[in-house]
C-alpha cells in the first residue's frame, strides 16, 4: 500500500467514525476496516470531496462493482442515492432503468 494511500484510508475511516457510520459496531481499538466497507460506508455517509478520494485510491471499476453488489441491489431503501452515483460517478445514462435491471437481476439469483 502506498504511503498516500494509507493516508487518504485513514483520513476517510476517521471522517466515517466521526459521523457515526458505525453505530452498530463496537469500534473500540479498530484501527482500520476492509475496502469493501471502506467505499460502501463512504458512498453512503459521506460528501462528495470524500468520495472523489476513493477514486484516487481505488480502480473505478473496483468502486463501480462494489456499489453495484452492495447499494444499487437496496431498491428503494437507498433509491435516490443510488439515482445520483449512478448518474454522476458511473456515467449511467438511464439510472432508473439500470437500477431496477441490477435489482431484478440480484432478486432473480434467488429463484
Amino acid at each position: 500500500m502506498r504511503a498516500n494511500e494509507a493516508i487518504i484510508k485513514s483520513e476517510l475511516f476517521e471522517k466515517l467514525k466521526e459521523e457515526n457510520a458505525f453505530w452498530s459496531y463496537n469500534m473500540d481499538g479498530v484501527e482500520r476496516i476492509n475496502d469493501r466497507m471502506l467505499i460502501v460506508k463512504t458512498l453512503v455517509h459521506l460528501d462528495l470531496s470524500e468520495i472523489d478520494k476513493l477514486f484516487q485510491i481505488f480502480p473505478f471499476e473496483k468502486i463501480k462493482r462494489v456499489w453495484r453488489e452492495e447499494l444499487a441491489i437496496s431498491g428503494e431503501y437507498y433509491h435516490t442515492l443510488n439515482r445520483f452515483l449512478a448518474w454522476w460517478y458511473f456515467n449511467i445514462k438511464n439510472p432508473d432503468q439500470y437500477l431496477k435491471s441490477v435489482e431484478t437481476k440480484h432478486i432473480n439469483s434467488f429463484v
